[in-house]
């Protein structure tokens, strides 16, 4: 079983200027319940389908499986998907061993931006950016499947 060790952060400064790649992803929801959400995304020409389990008490630690499908199957589940759409630039900036996947969201989450750094274990130690701001791990309206129900507009 895979197990993404994530922790998300508000950012809050100029992280561009370190940032040495980026993306734009669309991506919804076939279903958004906590306990089993399963993501379709298009990133570039390449569509993902993605489950995700619940998360762990500290929101760190969940299930996670993920497989590469053509762009155009994407496409199709995109139709099919629960309303609302997630539209974002994802910008990677490393930042000593990690790279932090900071993502610029648009649309009715524009103005929002989170970073996000994938660990080895939840309490692994990491350098911590000028531009990095408050820690919302285990918030579940940072979510993608939360700011796709109640968007970042309506808070």
């Amino acid at each position: 079983m895979a197990v993404e060790i994530e922790r998300k952060f508000l950012v809050t400064g100029d992280f561009r200027t370190a940032a040495h790649a980026q993306q734009r992803i669309t991506q919804g929801y076939l279903s958004s319940v906590p306990e089993r959400t399963v993501r379709v995304r298009i990133k570039g020409e390449q569509g993902f389908i993605t489950v995700k389990g619940i998360g762990n008490a500290s929101g760190a630690s969940r299930y996670e499986w993920e497989r590469e499908i053509p762009r155009a199957e994407a496409e199709a589940l995109l139709a099919l998907c629960e309303p609302g759409v997630i539209d974002k630039t994802r910008h990677l900036v490393t930042a000593g061993v990690h790279t932090f996947e900071v993502d610029e969201f648009f649309g009715d989450n524009q103005g929002l931006i989170v970073a996000e750094i994938e660990l080895d274990h939840e309490d692994e130690a990491f350098l911590r950016p000028a531009w990095l701001g408050a820690e919302v791990t285990g918030e579940a309206r940072y979510y993608n499947s939360a700011l796709m129900q109640h968007p970042f507009k309506s808070w």
